[in-house]
């Protein structure tokens, strides 16, 4: 029997039921591992024993055996080890939590079995410089782009740039005000900013040339699979320079979009070079028919074009976890000191 781990959190949206959902329908057994919960209402451990490596999870009384998982889809770890701040002082919380980290993670590097894509993949991609270089020498047009904490570097090259210039952060970056999340945007640099940049120096940001564009690309891959959707954001005012600021009310207006052949062998390198099963990538179309590659989005969010493909993305992304479908790498890892067949 197939035998699937999905790490994920307590409040994450309906993609986890969707695909586990095919997953059960093609025979396989589904354990969610909600990491917001572990500590406190998960217990894992792993034993060398009797020259076998064995792994379980513990919770509500019920034991899991992880050693024998066949794949693991790592969709989120948000949230990690929430509510043990009301239990540790700070004296220790701190060290608990990187203790924490290195166990979960630890053992998820470890695990011999076929993933979606290993959490160190996930961190490489979390260099966009590297993205962008790597895109380039595939021959995928991306902005002029300057990445610096130099205020003078940064008024230089947005007046180097008087069709504008855009400013973004290279992280998922928010600030708590009052209890509330707002999330930083991308925005256009006016010469307003510029006067006020000095504080640039302790927190470094992405600046871009500013693109006209006639489309936003969403192109998920899974494997082999190239799943496009496209959005005119020029539709509505607040949604020009970033479609997400009114990406609820645009949430209906995504259109598949037959990607070009070139654009696509080109993303599936990407995909090669990373050796990653799972990206969500974002792409401008100009009123050039240029395409401009923005980023790679390891964990990017897909559950509003699945439900206009009625399915079709969850689908293919269990039939991967079962290897029904293509996968990109065939997992090399033989833990040391199992026994062998």
């Amino acid at each position: 029997m197939q035998k699937i781990l999905i790490i994920t959190h307590s409040k994450d949206n309906a993609s986890v039921s969707a695909v586990s959902g095919f997953l059960k329908e093609s025979g396989a057994l589904v354990i969610r591992f909600n990491v917001d919960e572990y500590p406190l209402k998960y217990r894992l451990s792993s034993r060398f024993e009797n020259n076998t490596w064995q792994i379980f999870l513990d919770t509500d009384g019920k034991r899991e055996s992880l050693h024998d998982i066949t794949a693991v889809w790592y969709r989120r770890s948000h949230n990690l080890a929430a509510g043990l701040h009301h239990i540790l002082e700070g004296t220790y919380l701190t060290s608990v939590q990187k203790e924490i980290r290195r166990t979960l993670f630890g053992m998820l590097e470890s695990m011999p079995c076929f993933q979606i894509d290993r959490f160190s993949k996930y961190r490489r991609l979390d260099s966009k410089e590297e993205q962008m270089k790597i895109a380039s020498s595939l021959g995928l047009r991306i902005p002029d782009t300057c990445i610096t904490n130099d205020p003078e570097e940064a008024r230089d090259f947005v007046r180097s740039h008087p069709q504008g210039a855009i400013v973004k952060m290279q992280s998922s970056f928010a600030i708590y005000q009052e209890g509330r999340e707002h999330v930083v945007f991308t925005n256009v640099v006016s010469d307003k900013d510029l006067d006020a940049i000095d504080t640039l120096q302790y927190c470094p940001m992405q600046f871009q040339e500013k693109l006209e564009k006639v489309r936003e690309l969403r192109v998920t891959i899974i494997g082999d699979a190239v799943f496009t959707y496209a959005i005119d954001s020029r539709k509505l005012e607040n949604a020009k320079i970033d479609w997400r600021r009114e990406g609820n009310t645009l949430l209906h207006d995504w259109e598949p979009y037959d990607l070009p052949k070139d654009i696509r062998e080109k993303l599936l390198r990407l995909m090669d070079v990373y050796q990653v099963n799972y990206g969500a990538i974002d792409i401008i179309v100009t009123p050039q028919d240029e395409y401009y590659f923005l980023e790679i989005n390891a964990a990017g969010e897909y559950l509003w074009l699945d439900r206009l493909a009625n399915g079709t993305i969850s689908g293919h992304l269990a039939k991967v976890l079962t290897g029904e479908a293509y996968r990109r790498y065939t997992p090399a890892i033989q833990m040391i000191g199992q026994p062998q067949s």
